[in-house]
């Protein structure tokens, strides 16, 4: 038990769990992000965001969702590292494409790709909203005061046609990731039976295209509109 995390099956089951963890903080976020589209007044993504800011459960949440990430992050290279010691010489990719899917064989570089857009997307977002609030202005909705959050994201939409093809190009890398990861691990579980695998693939597929399709729909939104 205390080597779990050393061998193989203890790493992807650290990394089913976080990516489990991160599939549904995805969702949420999706949802929230999706406000920017279906209330022009900005009032319902300010107080969704506010709820995210503010509530103490959420707050809890954070610091854990963070460390999800980072070791989700750091333990699929460490995977990638360890399998490429097991085998420094690498097999003949000839017939690759038979076995297994291109997204299965790129996780790894996905996983960066993404990574990148996350680090670019917190560096214009969560970091100003929550270390530099001073910069923001505030708006009053329903009798409360709160940072004005709409205009932050939407004022980026607008003025920044590199970074909505950007925000797009990630959507669509956290698509495809999520098409592979999602069903995977489950599959790390143990939930694959007979009757419950191909139902994992196709909640999987379907999932990651809402995912993708959804962050992709906001830029667009932005572009067309304005």
């Amino acid at each position: 038990m205390s080597n779990i995390l050393t061998a193989s099956i203890g790493r992807k089951l650290l990394m089913s769990i976080t990516g489990l963890f991160l599939v549904v903080f995805i969702a949420l976020h999706l949802i929230i992000n999706l406000l920017l589209i279906f209330d022009s007044s900005g009032e319902m993504f300010n107080i969704g965001a506010n709820f995210m800011a503010t509530n103490p459960v959420v707050k809890i949440i954070e610091p854990l969702l963070g460390l999800g990430f980072l070791i989700h992050i750091l333990w699929a290279f460490n995977i990638e590292y360890q399998n490429w010691k097991a085998r420094p010489v690498k097999y003949n990719k000839a017939n690759s494409g038979e076995s297994s899917t291109w997204v299965s064989r790129n996780m790894l570089v996905l996983g960066a790709l993404v990574f990148v857009f996350l680090v670019i997307h917190i560096i214009n977002f969560f970091w100003v909203i929550k270390f530099d609030p001073h910069s923001m202005h505030t708006v009053t909705v329903g009798g409360i005061e709160m940072e004005d959050t709409y205009t932050l994201v939407t004022d980026l939409f607008k003025g920044n046609i590199t970074y909505c093809i950007f925000y797009i190009l990630g959507g669509l890398l956290l698509g495809f990731h999520l098409s592979h990861g999602f069903w995977s691990a489950f599959q790390t579980l143990g939930l694959n039976n007979k009757y419950w695998m191909k139902r994992w693939q196709v909640i999987g597929y379907i999932y990651a295209v809402l995912v993708a399709v959804g962050f992709s729909a906001i830029p667009l939104y932005f572009l067309i509109k304005f």
